[in-house]
């Protein structure tokens, strides 16, 4: 089944977003390292124009560091755009984007006026946490669910720079279902719009597939079953999530494995490689009307 969201705020942030973008210097896009082609925003892409752009990817302390490098080099490929991998205790890297990204405007460009930049990104990649780091005080709300960022906010970091804050918005329809179920597992999706075993049954393929060693170790399984729901299976059996008469509880466990690859327990793994965005073409975008 494909995961949708896309609450009504969002439609009207994107058109909000479309109209300010045309003034905006400096573009960061904030994706999330361990799915980096699934949280790039294609609307971005589309209305960025020439803009320089510096795309972070975000939470690379939970990402595959070749994975990571792989995307930073595959990003930079594209016109005007320069990647940057990030986590939450690189303050300082963080701090210096603004001056990064400063170096990348256009030369003939007026000095005078204050450098205008927007930062954007999905629900949940830590886009709040990076502009509360840039603005040196607590601007924007945090928080471990998606949506937290409901309006637009312009924030003066000094006579030289302005930041635009903006809610985090996904496109209309995340397509192919692929994107929907990482982006549910790493957490940017609401939990209403999604079946957590068929969540977790897609997690644990995944990982069964690209990092089996981590799946093993992370819960004490001598070898994997052949059978992704026969590893949620097992994986109940090692966690206790058991009904009567020691029948494994098929939703409890999918709970504890979404849950604990969304708090970071899984690390070093990326859901995702470079290749994907040849292979997977951005959503459709339905345009907007007022």
């Amino acid at each position: 089944m494909a995961i949708h969201w896309f609450p009504g705020h969002m439609n009207k942030a994107k058109r909000e977003i479309g109209k300010v973008m045309r003034e905006v210097d400096l573009i960061i896009e904030v994706l999330d390292a361990r799915v980096p082609y699934s949280s790039s925003n294609p609307e971005v892409r589309r209305l960025r124009g020439d803009k320089p752009c510096i795309k972070v990817l975000n939470k690379s302390d939970l990402a595959d560091p070749a994975a990571t490098e792989a995307w930073r080099v595959h990003l930079q490929a594209e016109h005007g755009v320069r990647a940057v991998p990030l986590h939450r205790g690189q303050v300082k890297q963080a701090k210096g984007l603004l001056s990064f990204g400063r170096r990348l405007l256009p030369r003939d460009r007026n000095a005078d006026r204050p450098m205008a930049v927007m930062v954007v990104g999905i629900p949940n990649v830590g886009k709040s946490t990076l502009i509360n780091i840039l603005s040196g005080r607590t601007i924007a709300k945090t928080g471990n669910v998606p949506a937290v960022t409901r309006r637009q906010q312009r924030i003066a970091i000094d006579k030289n720079t302005i930041l635009l804050d903006t809610p985090g918005i996904l496109w209309p329809r995340l397509n192919p279902p692929e994107c929907g179920f990482r982006l549910a597992l790493t957490g940017a999706i609401k939990d209403t719009q999604f079946d957590y075993q068929e969540l977790a049954i897609y997690g644990v393929s995944v990982l069964r597939e690209r990092y089996p060693e981590a799946l093993m170790k992370r819960y004490k399984l001598p070898e994997l079953p052949d059978g992704d729901l026969e590893i949620l299976e097992a994986i109940a059996g090692r966690r206790g999530c058991l009904g009567r008469g020691g029948i494994p509880d098929l939703h409890k466990v999918s709970e504890l494995v979404v849950h604990e690859y969304r708090q970071g327990l899984f690390r070093e793994v990326t859901l995702e490689d470079p290749h994907v965005a040849d292979e997977e073409e951005p959503s459709p975008t339905e345009e907007s009307h007022d």
